[in-house]
């Protein structure tokens, strides 16, 4: 259960960084209010998850699917650029969390 508490904190993580984007820098009221309840709910359901979960493996993989996430969206919605070595370091990140979960035990 502390792994899906996780994966909805990341999820959460990334909504925040969508609407921070479409914020513009504090200048939009909406988006802007969005960024920040989105940021306290996953810290609080990060901090769910951690009840369970190791600190480091928790908080590397919580940043790892959110970094991982908003980059895929900034590619795909924002025209964001993409290359193979991008690629290769979403590849990387994903491993590293994948690899986290399956040696916590």
């Amino acid at each position: 259960m502390a792994w899906i508490t996780l994966l909805a904190a990341s999820a959460v993580e990334i909504a925040m960084g969508l609407a921070l984007k479409y914020a513009e820098g504090w200048t939009r009221l909406v988006p802007s209010i969005i960024g920040v309840v989105a940021a306290l709910a996953s810290v609080y359901l990060l901090t769910i998850a951690m009840r369970e979960l190791p600190a480091g493996t928790a908080y590397a993989a919580w940043t790892g699917i959110g970094s991982v996430g908003i980059t895929v969206l900034g590619i795909v919605l924002f025209g964001d650029p993409v290359s193979w070595l991008r690629l290769v370091c979403i590849a990387m990140i994903i491993v590293a969390v994948a690899g986290l979960r399956f040696l916590e035990a």
